[in-house]
Order: C-alpha cells, then structure tokens, then sequence
C-alpha cells in the first residue's frame, strides 16, 4: 500500500477498528546482529579509521648456525582502513486535528465492530519511522556503495557496504551458475587461509531466500546433517557443519540473489557521530509553523568492516 507524503492527517490516515496487523518485514539481521541502532562506539569524525596487519608465513627453514652474526632486520607493515558516516534523516508532521480525531472511523459498514487501537498518532508514526531508517542502515551496511563527498554540492556521504568492501578473497561465476557445496567451500577455504572465518560463533553465511534453500539442501538435506541454531547478537541463525567448521547462514531479505557473503561478525560493528547534548541517534520536536506537530529523526551511521581479507563473497549465481 502507498505511504503518505508530507503531513499525515485525517484525510490521508483513517482510523478504523480491529487489531492492528503489519504486513512489511521488520527484521534487521545484519544490523541487528553487529549492535543494532544503539551498539557501537562514538568516532568524533564523520570520517573513521582503524589498521590491520599480518604476519609472514611460517617458515620451516629458518633455523640459525651456532654463532652466526644476527640476520637482516625485518619488520611487519600496518596498513589503514576507512569508511564514512552516513547522514539518516527522516520527518513526522502529524495535523492537530489528526491527533485529537481518535474516534472518528472511515466509512459507516455497520459491521465495524471493536476499538480503534492508535491512540496517540505521533507517537505510531514515529515508531514506524525508526524500524523504516533500521530497514534502511540494514540495506546500506550490505550493499551501500561509497561516497566521500568534497564539498556540500558533491553529493552525501554513504557508508561502505560489506559487500563492497571485500575486495580480496572474491570468486565470480564467468556465466551465472547453480549454487553448490563445492562453491561455497572453495570460498570458505579463501577466506581462511588468508585468516579469516577462524571464530566458531562468528563465522556466518549471508543469504537471500533463493540462495538459502540450495544451501539447506547442499548441506543438511544432501548430507544427512541434524540442523541447528544459534543466537548471535539477539539474531537467531541456522547453523551448518563444513570442512571449516560450524557455520551460520542468516537469511538477509537485503542480500541480492545472485551473491553469498562470508563474513567474521567479530570484524563489524556500527560507527556513529555523537552530537552534544542529543546523542547518536535521536528525537527532537522541530519548530512550530502551523498546527501540526513536527518532529524528526536524526543520526549518523557508519559501517567498521576490520580486516576485509577476513570476508568474503561469491557472486554470479544463478
């Protein structure tokens, strides 16, 4: 059904009576998994870093002769990464008449029976608007494409999605091809040897629903396997037994079909920008103009990925 744009009022928004049903998704995995709208740490930048490094490979032939001089010096490389704060800025303005119009129901069918259960309209319509700025950091944190504006007329900032941020251990079907175990694994063995998927509770697959069911039956139904669960974050995931181990797959409704995610949910975690006096993501009334009541909702949001090397992704499915 169609939203309402601009003010809410009792022309648009008609109350009528019975149970109040939702219809749309409510379900944030990947946010809510990595700490949700209220998790995370403060960056006092709209600009975030951290650094990773790594270690040479061992060596079974590096053994010294009694006596020798020391060896040549070496030293390890630290090497920076980044991603930015997005602006989520959204708008309630609900009419005074609106608001105190509690009783008035649509239409006149003498078998509307029951109450009207929104009492109080300002109140639902900003507790729909911050599911729907959830929904909306949920999609950018998987698949937001970067911008770092130079100025005010270069467009807004928009955060790194983890998708767009694994750049490494990458696998692409030439031409678009059936999911597989043997796929899924030759990614995974990617992502590990280069040091990524090592933690048990972290290690996760993230899926749609078309991808979901070929993994099910890649894993559990093809091969026998008892399925099971486990909660990461609030998030309840399906678990699957690999040759890497025990591994999540959550289904994310914002994946697209044709890709998988192999991600360390140790790596992630939100980044916000605190704003003095309001906090990181917040309410406040906005000036009177008229008789309605107006307020927005305001935050700045990021996406700390880590170490990209420890991700990865598949693409070209069919």
């Amino acid at each position: 059904m169609p939203g309402i744009t601009g003010m809410v009022t009792s022309y648009d928004c008609p109350n009528f009576v019975g149970e109040l049903f939702g219809i749309s998704r409510e379900d944030t995995p990947f946010l809510s998994a990595i700490g949700g709208l209220t998790g995370g740490e403060n960056t006092g930048s709209t600009i975030f870093t951290w650094q990773s490094y790594d270690l040479r490979a061992g060596q079974d032939d590096r053994q010294r002769a009694e006596g020798d001089d020391a060896p040549a010096a070496e030293g390890r490389k630290r090497v920076p990464g980044s991603n930015v704060l997005e602006i989520h800025q959204e708008q309630v303005a609900v009419s005074y008449t609106k608001q105190g119009a509690t009783r008035q129901i649509s239409g006149s069918d003498p078998m509307q029976s029951g109450n009207q259960p929104v009492t109080d309209e300002l109140t639902w319509q900003i507790a729909q608007e911050i599911k729907q700025i959830a929904r909306d950091v949920n999609k950018s944190f998987l698949t937001g494409t970067y911008n770092l504006p130079t100025d005010i007329d270069d467009g807004v900032r928009r955060t790194r999605g983890i998708l767009q941020a694994v750049t490494t251990n990458v696998v692409t079907n030439a031409t678009p091809a059936d999911l597989t175990s043997e796929m899924v694994l030759d990614v995974m063995q990617l992502a590990f040897e280069n040091g990524g998927l090592r933690e048990t509770e972290t290690r996760t697959i993230i899926t749609g629903a078309k991808q979901k069911r070929k993994l099910t039956k890649a894993f559990i139904s093809d091969k026998g396997y008892k399925e099971e669960t486990r909660n990461v974050g609030g998030v309840n995931l399906q678990v699957i037994e690999t040759d890497f181990g025990r591994c999540n797959i959550m289904l994310e409704p914002d994946m697209p079909d044709d890709q998988l995610a192999f991600v360390s949910l140790e790596e992630c975690a939100p980044r916000f920008l605190e704003i003095p006096g309001k906090g990181h993501f917040f309410l406040e009334s906005l000036a009177k103009t008229g008789a309605s009541d107006k307020a927005q909702l305001y935050g700045e949001i990021g996406l700390k990925y880590g170490n990209q090397r420890k991700h990865a992704k598949l693409t070209g499915l069919k």
